[in-house]
């Protein structure tokens, strides 16, 4: 496993298979597609994929580790050369709220390392709850703030509105767009309050905001009680906004979170994702968006395959039905 820290992603931490190593990957992912006959949701299958984590390169299981324990200054991780089937892949999905029900030696890679995190986790609101979700562009949707969109995605924290958000987001390119220009964006809290005015760092720890669901959860989504979007220590702290969804409920906030918003154009990193390249999110952390770019539905546009983790699943129990993945509410 190679280690490297990447100009062209202005400093992400980027740790590349090797090709031992992905073959290894492949190998077990492969395994784990028949595995309780390959229904992702089932509490059978993610046992098997829990099972089978101990089986994955010593290596990458070290390395999320110590990115689950500490995710740094810059809250994100990228992983390259996972196997994806690229060569096998279907026609992207354009459909709304699309998902994998099924296991692919994608999703397995991804569930795989989701373990490696904490926990899978889905809102039953979103997606029907399915752990495996798409993120794809659907016609007539190209101007939604979601994931459904190509316009640029405003900068947010995932799912902000809720009280168990994920700990963290991963996203897996499985097909990049055709132009190979879309970027997702990212911005780290540690990198944001150094920009900030000290006014308004003591604003935004201030219960000044609400936010509202994302439009991925249509009417069941609800909003948030009042909150703080800066919270925990001083130099890294918990960050919790939504540009598109979080209000301001003070003139002192609207004024910070302008000045927020002014700082997250300043020191936002840019990763251009190729077939295989998975970025782990820091979501406690670290807000992400997406730059714009132009899907033709011709079956090769760009394909992500997105999950969230908890790194303590119980927090959430009183939310979820029979001690499963999914949250109720």
């Amino acid at each position: 496993m190679e280690e490297m820290f990447s100009v062209d992603e202005m400093s992400i931490p980027t740790v590349e298979l090797t090709e031992p190593e992905r073959a290894s990957m492949e190998r077990l992912a492969r395994r784990l597609v028949s595995a309780a006959d390959g229904l992702i949701d089932s509490r059978e299958w993610v046992a098997a994929v829990r099972d089978a984590w101990s089986s994955a390169p010593a290596g990458l299981r070290s390395r999320l580790a110590e990115f689950r324990s500490d995710s740094g200054r810059d809250g994100v991780l990228l992983l390259r050369n996972l196997p994806v089937d690229a060569a096998n892949l279907p026609d992207t999905p354009n459909e709304k709220d699309s998902v994998l029900r099924e296991a692919t030696v994608s999703a397995a890679t991804l569930m795989l390392v989701s373990h490696g995190l904490g926990s899978p986790v889905a809102f039953r609101a979103e997606k029907s709850g399915a752990l495996v979700q798409n993120v794809v562009p659907v016609p007539g949707k190209e101007e939604l703030q979601a994931n459904s969109g190509s316009v640029r995605l405003t900068f947010h924290t995932e799912n902000a509105f809720h009280e168990h958000r994920p700990d963290f987001v991963m996203l897996l390119c499985v097909r990049p767009d055709h132009d190979e220009i879309a970027e997702l964006c990212t911005v780290s809290a540690h990198r944001v309050v150094a920009r900030l005015p000290v006014s308004a760092r003591e604003t935004l720890a201030t219960t000044s905001f609400v936010t509202q669901a994302p439009p991925s959860f249509g009417s069941a989504g609800g909003g948030s009680g009042r909150h703080a979007i800066l919270s925990g220590d001083r130099d890294r702290p918990t960050m919790r906004v939504d540009e598109a969804a979080t209000e301001p409920v003070t003139a002192a906030g609207a004024k910070a979170m302008t000045e927020l918003s002014a700082a997250f154009e300043d020191c936002y990193r840019a990763i251009r994702l190729r077939s295989g390249d998975l970025a782990v999110v820091d979501n406690r952390a670290v807000v992400h968006g997406r730059s714009a770019f132009t899907p033709r539905y011709d079956g090769r546009d760009r394909w992500l395959q997105r999950m969230f983790v908890l790194t303590d699943l119980r927090c959430s129990r009183e939310y979820r039905k029979d001690d499963g993945y999914i949250l109720d509410a």
